[in-house]
């Protein structure tokens, strides 16, 4: 395989972010509270993992569990927090909120993006739970920065989402459909070779990364099984 593919891992901590680079991670996603699916970090937590390794960083924007923006002082307060994280030096993000119906909320999602002032970004597994992927997709499309998503293709994950990841992946000429596919969300390595063989080449692990659950660290060793496999030199 030609390009290395991608490998995220979620770190809280610099002894995540050291662990998961030491095993192979390429970039990291920088989030806290797990209970709550991943929320924005803390800004010393960010600094501490910024002078901890040299790897491109992510960080989470978001204020609470589900995919709603949240009320006008909570979406006020993560913008506060975007401007500070961007000040502080970060410069690729991780954020997606949906509206009541389903569809892209645009005026949360353009508000922060006016504080990350050009930043990278994902949109994340938001894009699960939309009502519809593909107007989604061309809602966001010229929209600054927008690079990845990261999806399990289903709400439930990447087990049942597989056939719409295949489908997207073969669209990456079509409008809407050129950010990276980042594949996270009941991933496991059985399904990375079906994955690479179908052109994906970048995935995002969490748990995983953490065989004594997610109040034990990353474990290195497991990062490098993944890097492994990803790479193509050990079969799942």
């Amino acid at each position: 395989m030609s390009k290395r593919a991608v490998l995220e891992v979620i770190a809280l901590t610099a002894e995540d972010a050291v662990a998961a680079q030491a095993g192979g991670a390429d970039r990291l996603e920088l989030v806290t509270d797990m209970a709550a699916d991943g929320l924005t970090p803390p800004l010393a937590t960010f600094a501490e993992i910024r002078a901890a390794v040299d790897i491109p960083l992510r960080v989470m924007l978001r204020a609470a569990d589900g995919f709603a923006a949240g009320t006008p002082d909570v979406l006020d307060a993560l913008v506060r927090d975007a401007r500070a994280l961007r000040a502080a030096g970060a410069d690729a993000f991780v954020l997606g909120f949906l509206d009541e119906t389903g569809a892209p909320d645009m005026p949360a999602i353009e508000r922060l993006l006016a504080a990350l002032d050009g930043a990278r970004w994902t949109f994340h597994r938001a894009i699960d739970r939309a009502a519809d992927r593909d107007a989604l997709r061309k809602q966001l499309a010229d929209l600054p920065g927008l690079d990845t998503y990261l999806t399990a293709g289903s709400a439930t994950g990447v087990d049942d989402g597989l056939p719409t990841l295949l489908a997207e992946a073969a669209r990456h000429d079509e409008p809407g459909y050129a950010p990276q596919l980042l594949v996270g969300g009941g991933l496991t390595l059985t399904h990375v070779p079906h994955l690479r063989a179908a052109g994906i080449d970048a995935f995002h692990i969490g748990g995983a990364a953490r065989p004594g659950g997610w109040s034990a660290p990353v474990s290195a060793d497991a990062v490098a099984d993944w890097r492994a496999v990803v790479d193509g030199v050990r079969v799942a």
